[in-house]
């Protein structure tokens, strides 16, 4: 048994960014990138991908990757920096509480030891048929893996996408990180370019990456002068389950009355979903129960839950409304 799912791959540790782009570019195409390894040992023990990749390049020791720096513009965040060092950072706790909300929510404090935040933004999907380990059913060739159909449309697909598919996937975002970051306009800078994170993270795909390209951080521009935010998520058996619906909110006030709103949730789509009908409803208003009730029951327009979660509609409008209310 153990012959059949043996392989043999090249390890790599990069010194610096462009020795670990060389090693992409020598792989062509046929190689992982390794930080923390919270998520790709786990791929890599269990065969789920149709082709394991021959080369595996740890990120870990390129040096500078793993610091958080200020700077006039806001805050730079290295793609190595541990979710334990983004929990325990006062400048992110009291300047960035919706992102430091969503850090500190991560798994448990042995995973947040080593993940990193360019992992969690990078990791793989959990759908279950995408993830079964090839031993025990086999080849899993779903949709997302190039095979012709999503076995959550008419299989188990309690933990999928309210809104839709993306390239025939129904399964779900469920970074943290990304949801709130999002939600603060931070921009992902990688060893090609800067792009904004919405942008960054492609439904039903995972990221922009390209073959010989590497995220090595996160910019976040400075807080806005009156504005609140809130992160909430909701698990199913503890707090350090991957959440079933999470929700970002950013609340911009000006005498009262919320001037700008940005709302964010995950484990609804196969992305971040941006909530604009529900941001239209908060502004130029003064906000309570009510528009923040209201706010919740716009947030579902539009949804398209499948046969087993459609109890995820009241709690996303639950939530939206719980996030709006901790802004205040």
């Amino acid at each position: 048994m153990a012959s059949q799912i043996s392989w043999s791959f090249k390890h790599f540790d990069a010194k610096t960014v462009d020795e670990a782009v060389k090693h992409l570019i020598d792989s062509e195409g046929k190689a992982s990138l390794i930080a923390g390894g919270t998520d790709l040992l786990n791929v890599l023990k269990d065969r789920i991908l149709p082709h394991p990749p021959e080369a595996v390049i740890n990120l870990k020791t390129i040096p500078g990757l793993d610091t958080i720096r200020n700077d006039p513009h806001g805050l730079n965040i290295g793609a190595l920096v541990r979710l334990r060092d983004l929990a325990s950072s006062a400048r992110i706790r009291d300047s960035y509480p919706v992102f430091w909300k969503a850090a500190t929510s991560v798994a448990s404090p042995q995973i947040r030891n080593m993940a990193t935040i360019g992992g969690n933004l990078c990791q793989d999907v959990r759908c279950w048929y995408y993830r079964t380990p090839r031993l025990i059913r086999g080849a899993v060739v779903c949709k997302r893996k190039g095979g012709t159909k999503c076995y959550a449309l008419g299989g188990d697909n309690r933990y999928h996408s309210i809104f839709g598919g993306a390239q025939g996937c129904h399964a779900v975002c469920l970074s943290d990180l990304a949801i709130a970051l999002i939600c603060l306009g931070a921009q992902a800078e990688t060893s090609k370019r800067t792009v904004p994170l919405e942008d960054f993270i492609l439904p039903g795909v995972g990221t922009a990456l390209d073959s010989d390209e590497v995220l090595i951080g996160v910019h976040i521009p400075p807080p806005e002068t009156g504005s609140k935010g809130a992160y909430v998520k909701f698990t199913t058996r503890k707090a350090t389950d991957f959440a079933i619906v999470s929700v970002a909110a950013l609340l911009m006030f000006e005498k009262k009355k919320c001037k700008e709103a940005k709302i964010v949730l995950g484990g609804v789509a196969p992305g971040p979903w941006r909530a604009e009908s529900a941001e239209d409803i908060l502004k130029e208003e003064t906000v309570d129960a009510s528009t923040a009730e209201a706010a919740g029951k716009m947030v579902i327009a539009g949804a398209k839950p499948l046969k087993e979660n459609k109890y995820k509609i009241p709690l996303v409008q639950a939530l939206v409304k719980q996030a709006i209310l901790a802004c205040l």
